[in-house]
C-alpha cells in the first residue's frame, strides 16, 4: 500500500477532512486539493501533500497538476469530493458541479494522469423523487429525474463521466451524510437541544441517513474492489427513519426528556424559501433556505435499497443512527466547550 497515491479533491470540506484521515491511515501517500483560500482545519496532519488549484483557470490548473508529480508517475486513485450544494444563482450549480469536473479530468487525460480509477461523489438528489405511494425503496435502477438546479447539475456529471469521459469511475450517490462538524444536520440538533422540532409537510416522510466514517469507508472498499468500476452506487444506512423516530435519537442522546414537535405546512416553507433566498441574493450570500432545497425537504420517500453495494464490495454500514448520532452529538459538546 505504501507505493499508492491518492489524490482527494475538494478536502477541505466535512466530508474531505475524513476521506484524507482515513486515506493516511491505510497508509496512500496523500494528495489534497485545495483552492488559496479553502480552510485547512480539518486537513492539519503534516504527512499531507496539497496541491493549490483554481478551477476557474483551466490552464493554471493544469499547469500546477503537471508539476504535482515526479515525471511518469500519476495518483493511482482520485476522488472528487469537490461541489456546492447552495448557490447564490442557479446557473452556478453547473458551472461548479458539472464544468469544473469536466475541466479537471479534461486536464487529467492531456496530461496522462488518468488514475486506476476516479471517484466520483454524487447525490440521490441526482434521481429525483421517489415512490411516494408506496415508499418502494430507491435502486437508482431507473432514468434519473432530478426536480432541482442541484440534482441536475450532479446528473450532467454523471453523464459526462458514464457516456463521453472514458475514464474508469465509480460514481457514489449519497443519501444525506452526517457526523461531528457537518452543518446542515447539526441546525436539526441545536433546534432539538432548544426543545424544539421543526419537520416539512404533514404526509409521511421517511428518511435515510449515513455516517460519514460508513461514507468513507465504502469509499476505499469500492476503489480497491476490481468488480467496482463504472457503475454508481446508493449509499446509505439500511433502514429508514420517521421524523418522529430521529427527534427521539436526538433527544436521548441530548438527554432532552421534553422536545415539542412542529409540523409546518409546505405552503409556509416554500414562502420562507423563497423569501430567504431573495435575502441571500441581496446579501450576496447564498441562504441555506432557498426554492431548490425546499424541493428536497418536501420529498416523502428517502429509503434506499444499498444491495448493489452491498454485493460488488461488501459494503454494510457499522453505524445506526442512534449510534451516529451519539457521536456527532459528542463532538458537538466538545465543540460548545
Amino acid at each position: 500500500m505504501d507505493n499508492k497515491k491518492i489524490l482527494v479533491v475538494g478536502a477541505g470540506g466535512f466530508i474531505g477532512g475524513f476521506i484524507a484521515g482515513r486515506a493516511l491511515d491505510k497508509g496512500y501517500e496523500t494528495w489534497v486539493a485545495v483552492r488559496e483560500s479553502t480552510s485547512r482545519s480539518y486537513l492539519s496532519d503534516p504527512r499531507l501533500k496539497f496541491i493549490e488549484l483554481d478551477y476557474d483557470d483551466t490552464i493554471e490548473m493544469r499547469q500546477k497538476l503537471a508539476k504535482a508529480l515526479p515525471e511518469g508517475e500519476k495518483w493511482d486513485y482520485i476522488i472528487y469530493n469537490l461541489g456546492a450544494t447552495k448557490c447564490l444563482n442557479f446557473l452556478d450549480f453547473k458551472r461548479i458541479n458539472f464544468e469544473y469536473l469536466r475541466s479537471f479530468v479534461e486536464s487529467l487525460k492531456t496530461l496522462s494522469l488518468v488514475p486506476e480509477k476516479f471517484l466520483f461523489m454524487s447525490s440521490l438528489s441526482a434521481l429525483g423523487p421517489g415512490d411516494e405511494d408506496n415508499y418502494t425503496p430507491i435502486d437508482g435502477h431507473g432514468p434519473a429525474s432530478p426536480n432541482t438546479a442541484y440534482g441536475l447539475s450532479k446528473v450532467q456529471a454523471e453523464n459526462y463521466l458514464e457516456f463521453m469521459s472514458g475514464i474508469p469511475f465509480v460514481i457514489f450517490r449519497p443519501t444525506g451524510v452526517y457526523g461531528p462538524h457537518e452543518k446542515d444536520y447539526l441546525m436539526m440538533i441545536k433546534s432539538i437541544d432548544s426543545h424544539c422540532d421543526f419537520s416539512v409537510g404533514f404526509k409521511r416522510q421517511m428518511l435515510t441517513f449515513i455516517y460519514v466514517d460508513d461514507l468513507v469507508d465504502a469509499m476505499f472498499a469500492a476503489l480497491e474492489s476490481p468488480v467496482a468500476v463504472n457503475k454508481k452506487y446508493i449509499i446509505s444506512e439500511d433502514r429508514a427513519y420517521s421524523q418522529a423516530e430521529f427527534r427521539k435519537i436526538v433527544a436521548d442522546e441530548l438527554g432532552k426528556k421534553f422536545v415539542i414537535p412542529v409540523k409546518l405546512p409546505l405552503w409556509a416553507v416554500y414562502c420562507a424559501s423563497y423569501v430567504a433566498e431573495k435575502w441571500g441574493k441581496l446579501k450576496l450570500k447564498p441562504s441555506t433556505l432557498n426554492r431548490d432545497k425546499f424541493k428536497i425537504m418536501a420529498q416523502r420517500n428517502w429509503t434506499c435499497d444499498i444491495s448493489d453495494a452491498r454485493r460488488d464490495f461488501g459494503f454494510s454500514p457499522r453505524f445506526s443512527l442512534r449510534e451516529g448520532i451519539k457521536e456527532t452529538v459528542k463532538a458537538y459538546r466538545e465543540d460548545r466547550q
